[in-house]
């Protein structure tokens, strides 16, 4: 493991502040009370998990089920259907804006294109992050969403023949960023994707010491569901 003792510079300056699943610490997490008090508290940021109900309309969750005894996915529920506390992708965009910046992780694909429809339609395309565990199938949506940043959710062992080479693949399909969990990234890890000119997005930061050592490495965007403390420790790095 590579010890970063002097500070690198992130790709995108100031780094982005995400919060996770809006202000999950504070709120009902994917919740508009929650997307909005991150924005109160200094968030730069939202993130969120989307999926597409059965009349094509984008809502926000993380399980993808309504309903405790008897569940049903929320692909084969109608708009209507769902509890009130889901909110619509419509709805969030209301409610931030098109200068806040959103990292979407796509849970269905059949979402993609109500997505980039609900993004275009305020101006916010550019400060999309749409995120997929599969980055070949990022690759091949990438003509369909040529205006937003595609990005990589993956794990290091998920690398075959390890970042460089997956960073040379990412640049080489016009993916823009990836996204690893906090204790993935290492100076030497964030410096290899900058090389490449890829974003490096970190996850899970829920502690002080987490979030700085991030921004030290020269991180690009960091998750937490404790947007206080993300705002705090990230004061000196923005």
């Amino acid at each position: 493991t590579l010890r970063v003792t002097v500070r690198q510079q992130p790709l995108h300056a100031p780094p982005i502040l995400f919060a996770h699943r809006g202000a999950s610490a504070h709120e009902r997490e994917n919740t508009l009370a929650a997307f909005g008090r991150a924005i109160e508290l200094g968030a730069t940021g939202i993130e969120s998990d989307v999926w597409i109900t059965s009349d094509g309309v984008a809502v926000l969750d993380h399980d993808g089920t309504i309903g405790t005894l008897r569940k049903r996915p929320i692909s084969a529920c109608r708009r209507d259907e769902l509890p009130d506390h889901i909110p619509t992708l419509d709805q969030l965009y209301d409610l931030i804006g098109a200068d806040v910046h959103l990292s979407l992780d796509l849970k269905d694909p059949e979402a993609l294109d109500a997505v980039l429809l609900s993004a275009r339609r305020v101006g916010a395309a550019a400060r999309l992050w749409l995120c997929f565990h599969e980055w070949t199938a990022l690759a091949e949506w990438r003509d369909r969403a040529h205006d937003v940043r595609l990005v990589d959710s993956t794990r290091l062992r998920s690398m075959e023949r390890g970042p460089e080479r997956r960073a040379a693949q990412l640049r080489a399909a016009g993916i823009d960023a990836v996204n690893l969990h906090q204790s993935e990234w290492t100076g030497g890890n964030v410096a290899v994707f900058h090389r490449f000119g890829r974003f490096a997005l970190g996850w899970d930061a829920q502690f002080d010491r987490l979030i700085e050592r991030l921004l030290h490495m020269g991180l690009d965007g960091v998750y937490s569901n404790h947007v206080d403390r993300l705002t705090e420790s990230a004061a000196p790095y923005v």
